[in-house]
């Protein structure tokens, strides 16, 4: 069996591990690290002999495939790895998810049936001990009838909401008011446990005021908890400052006191609302400038190329003396070039603002003439016959084709065409066409990027976030609070300012001192 051989050609690293057994079977297992997508026609493959040789082309490195003697189908060992992690990602949120569903199911079941069963068990456990319930007693009933019924409501109302996200830490308030409604509930049982189950109390209606009073207790308990849910973080006190890294784009918010994972939750709410669409095509042209100024600088080395040495031995040293020089050179000679680089940059930020306002007129008079088609097609409706009459879907595949290719050059243009699809245009014309709006209402959201809610759900939905913080996540907003919401593409910095106190004075103003006498000169017309 030969030994694994590591080749390394261009920026890829193959590793080919050739296995020549005496056998007739003879199996190659070929595992290559692949940008883009695989292509069918890749070069045949190294043979096991000894003096067989590769026969590739230059682009040998992003063409081949990944093949193995025993299947056709190929997984990297990235691949692998995010798979686990998404599937170990996943399993945890989800067992989380029910935990949490569990224990707030059964804790509710233990709050409501606790009054009814302070109530049931004297007429099962001695029924023959108790003494008749009079008029104040059965009034008490329709009390913790109402009671309970309010209660429920309201539970309903403030915990029963469908989950907005899953945030990485408990919320600390929530956990708390939970331990202190079982603590309440377990001490009210023991009481009873002691006083009445043990003693058989035949006073009935004391133990009919006991269970009023438990209700009572839980409603305290649920005021606590809007208060501090709710009320709590309606007061502004902290005005945040969110920063997109990829392109600046920044908005200012006001939150009250909250956590930082609560803080964070609102923040990418308001993101999906406030900001426009995350687009990186616009971020490649300041990158393929940059390189195409550096591949026009060439370093050349006038004393010959260094010997190759061992792995720590002087020729070695010297090649990385002359890297780190030639990238100085690279670094000086690029700055030399700044001083003219910004005519460049110039001259293109102004032909590129040509053409889009040049394929901009073309797209406003194209869905001009298209819409007044459709004006023309709604007078003319009533006098076709019932087979002619078109839906607002037929209309809008309709006069589709006659705008289509201008919006395209203009998406194209402004780099859009990834944020747009076919279908997704023409339910936007529909839509328009329904609603009778004008071709000024169409393009609006074509010619305007708008927020990411506004496109469709593969650019928003399942997006996984990242909260990164030096501060406990469940520690409250302070002034100078700084975490970061990691996305796949970018990330949003945010920084967190406290609203100072203000101080505010009054200064009276007597009405009668607003009176004024007109000063006449020579000088003037009057």
């Amino acid at each position: 069996m030969l030994s694994p051989t590591v080749m390394e050609e261009g920026d890829e690293v193959l590793q080919v591990l050739e296995i020549c057994e005496a056998a007739e079977e003879r199996k190659e297992v070929l595992i290559s690290t692949i940008e883009g997508e695989t292509q069918r026609n890749s070069p045949p493959l190294a043979s096991c002999g000894p003096d067989s040789k590769t026969s590739q082309d230059d682009n040998w490195g992003e063409t081949t495939t990944a093949v193995t003697g025993t299947s056709e189908h190929s997984l990297s060992q990235e691949d692998i790895v995010r798979i686990t992690k998404d599937l170990e990602d996943s399993v945890g949120l989800d067992c989380r998810r029910y935990v949490t569903r569990t224990i707030a199911v059964i804790l509710g079941l233990l709050v409501f049936l606790t009054p009814l069963a302070f109530l049931v068990l004297p007429h099962i456990l001695w029924p023959e001990k108790l003494q008749s319930c009079g008029t104040a007693c059965e009034g008490l009933y329709i009390s913790v009838a109402f009671k309970l019924l309010i209660l429920l409501l309201a539970v309903w109302a403030l915990f029963f909401r469908p989950a907005r996200a899953g945030l990485p830490r408990v919320f600390v308030f929530r956990v708390l008011l939970a331990v202190l409604v079982f603590l309440f509930v377990v001490s009210y049982w023991l009481f009873y446990s002691v006083r009445i189950l043990d003693s058989q109390d035949d006073n009935y209606q004391g133990i009919v005021q006991y269970a009023v009073s438990l209700v009572d207790a839980l409603l305290f308990i649920h005021y606590l908890a809007v208060v501090l849910l709710e009320l709590r973080q309606l007061q502004p006190c902290f005005s945040v400052c969110v920063t997109r890294s990829s392109d600046g784009e920044t908005r200012h918010y006001n939150l009250g006191q909250l956590s930082i994972q609560r803080a964070a939750l609102a923040i990418i709410e308001h993101y999906y609302c406030d900001f426009p669409i995350h687009n990186p095509a616009l971020l490649s042209a300041s990158k393929s400038r940059a390189a195409k100024h550096l591949a026009g600088l060439k370093v050349y080395n006038v004393d010959g190329e260094f010997p190759a040495g061992p792995a720590e031995g002087p020729g070695n040293n010297a090649a990385a003396g002359m890297a780190q020089s030639q990238s100085r050179a690279m670094i000086a000679a690029a700055a030399r070039r700044r001083d003219t680089s910004h005519n460049e940059l110039y001259y293109e930020e102004a032909e590129h603002e040509r053409r889009v306002r040049k394929r901009r007129a073309r797209l406003v008079v194209a869905v001009e003439e298209a819409f007044t088609h459709i004006k023309r097609m709604q007078e003319e409706e009533p006098k076709k016959a019932p087979g002619d009459v078109m839906d607002p879907r037929e209309a809008a595949q309709a006069i589709f084709p006659s705008m289509a290719r201008a919006l395209q050059k203009y998406l194209r243009t402004t780099k859009q065409q990834h944020c747009h699809s076919m279908e997704s245009i023409q339910q936007h014309l529909a839509f328009c066409i329904t609603n009778n709006m004008t071709p000024k209402a169409f393009l609006e959201s074509y010619l305007t990027p708008g927020p990411t809610l506004q496109y469709g759900k593969d650019h928003w939905l399942g997006r996984r976030w990242t909260l990164i913080s030096e501060a406990s996540v469940t520690n409250g907003l302070k002034d100078g609070s700084v975490f970061v919401l990691k996305c796949v593409d970018f990330s949003l910095v945010v920084t967190a300012k406290k609203i100072p106190y203000i101080q505010m004075s009054e200064e009276y103003i007597d009405p009668k001192s607003h009176k004024f006498v007109l000063r006449l000169q020579s000088e003037t017309s009057v």
